[in-house]
């Protein structure tokens, strides 16, 4: 049996959640277009018969503006400490800049082997790409191999699984076989919902919401109820998340609630508010809940 702790490194956006999402081959952990759409550290297990890879998922590595941006910067730099392998993650279309050298800085400080992958080659051309591999090859210290990948077209996918796993120890099977995240339930809840607002309000409302689940209840007829707070820093962006006489958050609770009765086989009723907290991401009782700290502070 070989067994590992996988991190993954590079600046937002760059494609490291559906990475993962192809490599164990189901959808995990929340995507979008979105820039800094991954808030939190998030192990996701891939178990087979012969290894379980623990695929550490991290927020993009950036210059925080906000004391919500320090906590993701932070989460992500520690994962790269103590893991067994590190794949550094660039963006074909977005090439090799500061942002990516910031982080390539973190990936060489950590001292931890790295597996390179230039993510979206499908939408660049060939030489553009060759040139990339060239960079990432020169920058980066303790660097096994670059692969191409398309995450979403799954170019390349194979060939970086079974570099991942040539490259981790012999060692046992840490988390039980049909276990996919050491995240809660609750947590997957609140990243559903919030990847349903990101997909339906992209333009109005960047990064200004966070979703705090506030209850989870199976009543007695079998209806799993959960109750969620989407908090948003202005009465505007309240007012765009609620819609036309409700329309929008229907809109969001309806998708929502699919993706989750899916999840747990199980019909749910999903009880959506609003509230407006100004400058929330600089408010430590909601970020510690995002991130899954909520008993440590209180409002």
């Amino acid at each position: 049996m070989k067994s590992g702790f996988v991190a993954l490194a590079g600046k937002p956006n760059v494609g490291k959640s559906s990475l993962v999402n192809a490599i164990v081959g189901r959808k995990v952990l929340i995507v979008s277009d979105k820039p800094q759409t991954t808030r939190n550290r998030i192990n996701v297990i891939h178990t087979t018969n012969e290894y379980q890879i623990i695929f550490v998922d991290t927020p993009g590595i950036h210059k925080p503006l906000y004391r919500l941006g320090e906590y993701m910067v932070k989460a992500a730099v520690t994962a790269l400490k103590g893991v067994d392998l590190i794949l550094t993650v660039v963006d074909a279309k977005e090439g090799i800049r500061k942002p990516e050298k910031f982080v390539f800085d973190y990936v060489n400080q950590s001292g931890t082997p790295t597996i390179g992958v230039v993510n979206k080659v499908d939408l660049v051309d060939k030489k553009i790409v060759e040139s990339l591999v060239d960079k990432m090859r020169s920058e980066l210290k303790n660097c096994i191999e670059i692969v191409e990948t398309s995450a979403i077209k799954g170019e390349g996918i194979k060939e970086l699984l079974d570099l991942i796993v040539e490259n981790i120890p012999e060692g046992p099977q840490f988390y039980p076989e049909d276990m996919i995240t050491d995240r809660p339930f609750s947590f997957m809840a609140s990243e559903i919902i919030r990847e349903k607002i990101f997909q339906y309000t992209y333009e109005e409302v960047p990064h200004s919401v966070a979703v705090i689940v506030e209850e989870i209840k199976e009543r007695e007829n079998g209806v799993l109820y959960i109750r969620a707070i989407i908090y948003v820093d202005r009465d505007s962006q309240k007012g765009i998340i609620i819609g036309h006489k409700g329309s929008m958050i229907k809109k969001i609770g309806q998708d929502a609630r699919k993706e989750l009765e899916f999840l747990t086989n199980q019909k749910i009723f999903l009880d959506l508010h609003v509230k407006v907290k100004r400058h929330w991401r600089d408010k430590d009782f909601i970020i510690l809940n995002e991130i899954g700290m909520k008993d440590d502070i209180k409002d």
